[in-house]
């Protein structure tokens, strides 16, 4: 059997102790002693396809629309071959020093193991940092929603001629502000699937997201060959005011040459934002949990073709939406191709497909949240419909609330993030491997430790990163608010 090893692009073979983690799977209790309940303790029963879509669907976030804008400002070299590659096999490492932890101790939960690592502290402070993460997360997916809905029906004749000309004015004008539009939203397509008492049965509606960012994907291939480089006249004047840091440029052959490698203002900007692609790892244990025949190794390869398929798609998707405007992107592609037609039936079409990707992951990113609320109010107890339904619509209505009456919480969602996805990617699951681990099965000094402890310092620093460049962006931000960005 083999896995992803974190220090080489390929597969390496486990050690005796994987092996036998791999046969036994927990470690037995004490004879006469009470059997301990876990929280996950039921029989899996999603299959290994549905599985991975749902992890799919978990990993790919909004930030696949800035990817171009990301190659921009670092080159396509310096994106491709080192960061995206880089980042993608440290998030399977990371899932590696998860799954080995859980299997282990015999826990399927975050919580739980910060609570076997730490204590109460340890759980308590895991379950804080999935709640306030993932609540961040869906708040700018409906964000997304939030913007791009009215957009899409503004452009859609169908939809005035059958709804708006039929509303009083004063209606017409609440229906349009776009709050109306995310209570539907959530109300008839969101909550409904956040009350499915399993995460495996959002399978079907992942794979469905997962259509839909291909179909982006295959859109942005298609204009890269059907938009001319240069663009025409008028369509070049209203981008060239878009291009943040790289300025206009007459040369035709300099303006359409792509940059291999590119370091400028912006450039410390995208490695926090390509660092945080990959984050999936408060659903990794809920989709363990759920798996058939579950065993590490099986999880193991969910997550590793999970990763492999995102930074196929993350890739493609950068690579063909900056050879398409190269330094005119904007960091939003989508309004880049607004920007030179308004009115494309196609980007049109991208624009509801995204849509329905952003908001079908919605329910996928509030179970772990659910998880953990269970985890700290409830932990002993079974489950139960009505808490399991009042919790989904307390959240949809909190993260609705943040997204209609706060909309300048972009900057505390970045603070946020730049604290809560280093500690989920790096730093948890370093110090929890290192804590739960048996000495006696690998020392404390034992190769697979220190790269477990390099790995969290490895997140420390990214957080610093993170937290440093949000400071700067804040005490800079009104000279650069003049410029468009």
């Amino acid at each position: 059997c083999f896995h992803f090893h974190p220090m080489t692009s390929g597969f390496c073979r486990f050690d005796g102790l994987d092996a036998l983690a791999e046969q036994e799977e927990f470690l037995p209790h004490k004879s006469g002693s009470k059997k301990e309940i876990h929280f996950t303790d039921f029989e899996g029963k999603t299959s290994f396809g549905m599985s991975i879509f749902n992890l799919s669907n978990a990993i790919m976030g909004s930030g696949i629309l800035g990817l171009a804008f990301a190659m921009s400002n670092t080159g396509i070299i310096l994106l491709c071959e080192i960061l995206l590659v880089f980042i993608a096999i440290l998030s399977a490492y990371s899932i590696h020093l998860l799954l080995k932890s859980a299997g282990v101790v015999g826990i399927r939960a975050y919580e739980q193991l910060g609570n076997r690592a730490f204590g109460h502290p340890g759980k308590m402070l895991a379950a804080v940092i999935i709640t306030v993460h993932n609540i961040g997360a869906m708040s700018s997916y409906l964000f997304i929603v939030n913007s791009m809905l009215f957009d899409v029906f503004c452009y859609t004749d169908f939809f005035f001629f059958f709804f708006l000309h039929f509303f009083a004015d004063y209606l017409r004008e609440w229906f349009l502000n776009g709050n109306f539009l995310i209570i539907i939203v959530s109300a008839l397509i969101i909550l409904p699937l956040a009350t499915m008492k399993q995460l495996g049965y959002l399978g079907y509606t992942s794979g469905f997201s997962l259509s839909c960012m291909v179909f982006f994907l295959i859109s942005v291939i298609y204009k890269k060959f059907n938009i001319p480089c240069p663009l025409e006249d008028e369509d070049h004047h209203n981008l060239s005011h878009l291009s943040h840091g790289h300025g206009y440029i007459n040369g035709t052959d300099d303006f359409c040459e792509a940059k291999m490698f590119t370091i400028n203002s912006q450039t410390a900007y995208t490695i926090p934002i390509l660092a945080f692609a990959f984050v999936c790892h408060p659903e990794v244990l809920p989709i363990y949990t759920e798996l058939r025949d579950a065993t590490k190794k099986r999880m193991q390869n969910v997550a590793n073709i999970s990763i492999l398929a995102m930074f196929i798609m993350y890739l493609l998707t950068a690579l063909f939406g900056y050879l398409t405007f190269y330094g005119n992107v904007e960091s939003e592609l989508l309004h880049t191709y607004s920007r030179v037609d308004p009115l494309d039936v196609l980007v049109l079409c991208v624009r509801l497909a995204v849509l329905v990707a952003v908001t079908l992951t919605v329910p996928v990113v509030l179970f772990p949240i659910r998880r953990a609320l269970l985890q700290i109010l409830f932990p002993d107890k079974p489950f139960h419909w009505a808490r399991h339904i009042i919790i989904a619509f307390c959240l949809i209505s909190l993260v609705n609330l943040l997204v209609i009456f706060v909309p300048s919480i972009r900057d505390i969602f970045g603070l946020i993030g730049a604290t809560s996805a280093p500690s989920l990617i790096f730093i948890l699951p370093g110090i929890f491997y290192i804590r739960i681990v048996p000495e006696e099965q690998e020392p404390m000094f034992s190769r697979s430790k220190i790269q477990a402890a390099c790995f969290a310092a490895v997140g420390f620093i990214f957080m610093v990163m993170s937290l440093s460049f949000i400071i700067i962006d804040w005490v800079t931000g009104e000279s650069r608010s003049g410029g468009g960005h």
